[in-house]
């Protein structure tokens, strides 16, 4: 198994850059087909509050967008170019100018989606709704930090948080070429406990002996949360491992459970420190 149809969400010429800086090396190594996607606000014809005559800013927007799109779109031509991996560029211009919405179609045709973490400090129209992707394209997406500043090289420490759901089930799998090719990968299982087919004792074993299947070094890790957030455990382990990549299955409960009372998926995509690839 491995990435051949690579999708690369571009949402701003801010994080465009940084996607790039993990997608190309990784599309150049697998021999995959890259995808570059952007998408811009629909020009807008605007009234008067005071119910004057109608201001049209719409040329000035379209030489904005226009502007932007070609801007981006040299940008992800020229990388391709120097890293030698086929390409193709999606533009849209659409309602919301959401990279990520207008590229849900796209993803569910790809192998792997990548895109920028939201960047807290960014404005809402250069912040790509990345829950979209998890929930909408049945993709895993991996997810780039905002603060990361170094291009990609193989991700040589890889940490699976494991509880033994679908979604890391997901996860686990859909990250099989990121761990064939780590020198070693962690499962990390947090406050285990006995169920009617497996013992706490036995958590993380059976997933183990399956990836060690496909050749890879695989050790276990059981840890009490001793009443920490299961996601500073993980951003923890992550610390104190070296860990270069995070896998983990996203919102094994509702987004709204989620939001109100927190969660792994919530603190990780707030709080990511390493490139993470995440399955709903």
């Amino acid at each position: 198994m491995t990435y051949k149809t690579i999708l690369a969400i571009l949402q701003s010429e801010a994080d465009a850059p940084r996607v790039l800086d993990l997608a190309l090396p990784l599309a150049a190594r697998h021999d995959s087909h890259v995808i570059g996607l952007h998408a811009e606000a629909l020009p807008m014809v605007m009234a008067s509050p005071m119910g004057g005559p109608v201001v049209d800013l719409s040329i000035d927007m379209q030489e904005e967008t226009g502007r932007r799109h070609a801007v981006i779109r040299a940008l992800f031509s020229e990388r391709a170019r120097i890293e030698g991996v086929t390409n193709e560029w999606r533009g849209f211009d659409s309602v919301s100018g959401d990279s990520a919405i207008s590229g849900i179609e796209s993803a569910r045709s790809a192998d792997l989606v990548i895109v920028q973490q939201t960047d807290p400090d960014a404005t809402s129209s250069m912040a790509a709704n990345v829950e979209a992707l998890l929930f909408e394209t049945g993709r895993p997406v991996l997810l780039v930090p905002y603060i990361r500043k170094e291009r990609a090289a193989r991700f040589e420490k890889v940490l699976l948080a494991w509880n033994g759901s679908r979604q890391a089930a997901r996860a686990a799998f859909d990250a099989l070429p990121f761990m064939r090719e780590a020198e070693s990968v962690e499962i990390l299982c947090i406050d285990p406990h006995d169920t009617p087919r497996r013992d706490a004792s036995m958590a993380g074993t059976a997933i183990a002996a399956a990836l060690a299947r496909h050749d890879i070094k695989v050790t276990v890790k059981v840890e009490s949360s001793g009443g920490v957030s299961h996601g500073e455990v993980i951003d923890n382990r992550i610390a104190d491992t070296g860990a270069t990549l995070l896998v983990m299955g996203a919102f094994g409960r509702s987004r709204l459970k989620e939001f109100v009372f927190g969660g792994a998926t919530r603190t990780i995509l707030q709080s990511m420190t390493v490139p993470t690839l995440m399955a709903h």
